[in-house]
């Protein structure tokens, strides 16, 4: 079978494209390698997939159609793992036109690859929990309400989720979203809370904690979220009533407390954090909790990484490449 995965430099898209090449799948990956986050964790991600012969890369733009149009021409493609975007909720304030770029234009590039690709079976694409907004009734259900984003990032992601539906429903192609909660884990984003802490913990420098620390967070391990996209991607679409797009909650089901969360970080890390307290940041949210009964009823899907399991490989992995 093979894939084609965007976003393959990247942490979910480098986890994925390991265990697929691991169980001898053919993975075309693309990605644009830029430097919102250091290139040197993406380059070292690629260099980890490069020593499969069933891997292809090539560093294309999503926004770039013409490029895109002519990498999966003539390839074999069957299944598609769309998880590139411009991501960070604070970053979309700064740099708006970014996620235009990646998260609209290159959505929609995507979902014409999709359209015209022969032989297409599936195309699973990133959403986020951010499209929840700011409410605080747990847990969220696929089926809330979600069109009060506070974030431009957020509003870019249920774009995407509008925009796949009609390209369903007018072309047939079976597409599924699937909602992320706060993903962490070894090759991690470094712009994520739980990677700059641990940063500025062993540097013996202070950490901004938002909102006094007082938040919910459905923090998943990547690996039970590996686990998740491939049960979809290899087992198929659900058979539904009206266009064949769906749209799932993907997270731990356990929301943690920022406090816990830090007190964990702190002992696996050995230093207690110098911390300062702040206001909540603009386009921030003060829970996020997945209702995963839909992604469990249809795909079996369950998470069996809990918090202190998974910050302590995160630790492990942190010293040994940053040692080295």
């Amino acid at each position: 079978m093979a894939y084609l995965i965007t976003g393959a430099a990247g942490f979910i898209g480098y986890h994925v494209a390991s265990v697929l090449l691991g169980q001898g799948e053919t993975v075309f990956g693309i990605d644009n390698l830029n430097d919102y986050y250091t290139p040197d964790l993406k380059h070292a991600r690629l260099e980890k997939l490069g020593v499969y012969e069933k891997f292809e890369f090539a560093e294309i733009d999503l926004a770039d159609d013409e490029a895109l149009d002519a990498f999966v021409s003539g390839k074999p493609i069957r299944k598609i793992i769309h998880l590139a975007a411009q991501a960070g909720v604070r970053y979309s304030i700064e740099n708006p036109r970014a996620y235009v770029q990646s998260n609209l234009v290159g959505h929609v590039n995507m979902l014409e690859i999709a359209r015209h690709l022969d032989g297409l079976e599936h195309m699973l694409y990133a959403s986020s929990s951010s499209i929840y907004g700011g409410r605080t009734e747990m847990p969220f259900l696929e089926e809330d309400r979600a069109d009060t984003p506070v974030s431009l990032y957020a509003a870019t992601k249920k774009s995407n989720e509008l925009m796949s539906h009609t390209y369903a429903h007018l072309y047939g192609i079976p597409l599924t979203g699937l909602r992320f909660f706060t993903v962490y884990g070894p090759l991690g984003r470094p712009d994520m809370a739980y990677f700059s802490f641990t940063k500025r913990i062993l540097a013996g420098e202070e950490i901004q904690v938002f909102n006094h620390g007082d938040m919910l967070r459905d923090f998943t391990y990547i690996d039970d979220i590996v686990d998740g996209i491939l049960r979809i991607a290899q087992n198929g679409p659900v058979e539904r009533d009206g266009p064949p797009h769906g749209v799932y909650n993907i997270g731990n089901n356990n929301p943690e407390k920022l406090e816990d969360f830090l007190s964990i970080l702190e002992e696996e890390l050995g230093v207690k954090a110098k911390r300062k307290n702040l206001p909540m940041q603009p386009g921030d949210v003060p829970i996020t909790a997945a209702d995963i009964t839909a992604i469990r009823r249809d795909y079996g899907f369950e998470p069996t990484t809990d918090l202190r399991e998974g910050l302590r490989k995160f630790v492990r992995w942190y010293r040994q490449y940053y040692d080295s």
